[in-house]
């Protein structure tokens, strides 16, 4: 009965891209996040058929790796979105998924934000539907747990979101010429752990000048300037205590800033190192930084650059719907 109420649906196929997104910038600890030119790009088609469970193909990152069945993250938030706007569970269907992945897996570059973003509009296009923004991020936040990564995927852009009765989030678009180098490592770093090390209280000096640094950043932001990085990516909450459990990471921020970076800091829980540019030399000056400093460290690794991204996540294609 349930798969009668999803029989229109069989063979709608839809595709839509997600980027990656680097989380809290610094100061801006689980409210602030910026979209990065690295995309994923999921393909999805319904299978309204008994039985016909979960296929997944996957290129790239986590190939190899990621669950091929219903706990999926990405499946998970298709299937929350198909019943947003259907009003039933999607339990019954069965997918056929192909995902072509450059998010690299636990590194501090919003993966699993991406996946679930790209699962709820995936969703809701196979219906036919596009749910409104503040309603997808409500809907991720609720699989995630907090806004930030999930609202700079879906908005684009560089971001500032907050969760109190309902997530919300303002957008503006990257100062024109800023560009990021990332130090993405081998090592990866859960979310979980990374929040593990984290103290319960904090003293009120490093709470109130992390303030002072986010007011300073977005404000010069919000203005066109990409000056305020250099008081927005120096933070007093997180990364001093991350340190513990990531030992390298105050010597890679510091080579960063010692090339002329007009900021660098810990990419959401790590492990990625963003440094933010906006000259050709000085990106060329990081790029060499961090390689001599991630040889000195024993800490093996690539370097990537990166252009921001002012659009967020779309769905390129819906056919049949």
């Amino acid at each position: 009965m349930a798969m009668s109420r999803f029989a229109d649906l069989d063979g709608r196929w839809v595709a839509v891209e997600v980027p990656a997104t680097s989380a809290n910038l610094g100061a801006g600890y689980d409210c602030l996040a910026v979209a990065l030119e690295i995309v994923d790009r999921v393909e999805v088609e319904c299978l309204a058929r008994p039985g016909a469970g979960v296929e997944l193909a996957v290129e790239g990152e986590g190939s190899g790796e990621l669950p091929g069945d219903r706990t999926n993250a990405f499946v998970v938030a298709l299937e929350r979105g198909l019943a947003e706007v259907r009003g039933a569970s999607a339990g019954e269907l069965g997918w056929r998924i192909q995902m072509r992945n450059r998010i690299p897996l636990a590194r501090g570059l919003g993966s699993s934000a991406a996946a679930t973003v790209a699962g709820i509009l995936a969703g809701a296009a196979l219906a036919g539907e596009t749910l409104p923004a503040d309603r997808v991020l409500a809907l991720a936040t609720e699989i995630e747990g907090h806004p930030d990564n999930a609202a700079a995927a879906l908005l684009g852009g560089f971001t500032i979101a907050a969760h109190g009765d309902a997530p919300m989030a303002i957008r503006f678009d990257i100062p024109r010429d800023l560009r990021t180098v990332l130090f993405i490592p081998d090592l990866r770093l859960a979310t979980s752990e990374m929040r593990a090390a984290l103290p319960r209280k904090v003293p009120l000096a490093d709470a109130v000048a992390n303030l002072q640094r986010v007011a300073l950043g977005v404000a010069a932001l919000a203005a066109g300037s990409a000056e305020g990085l250099g008081h927005l990516t120096v933070d007093r909450l997180h990364e001093p205590y991350r340190a513990a459990v990531y030992p390298q990471l105050p010597e890679l921020v510091a080579a960063a800033r010692a090339a002329g970076a007009l900021g660098a800091c810990l990419s959401g829980a790590g492990s990625t190192i963003i440094a933010f540019a906006d000259a050709l030399s000085t990106l060329t000056r990081i790029e060499g930084a961090f390689r001599a400093a991630a040889a000195d460290l024993d800490l093996p690794g690539r370097v990537e650059l990166v252009a921001p991204r002012n659009t967020g996540a779309r769905v390129e294609q819906a056919i049949g719907a």
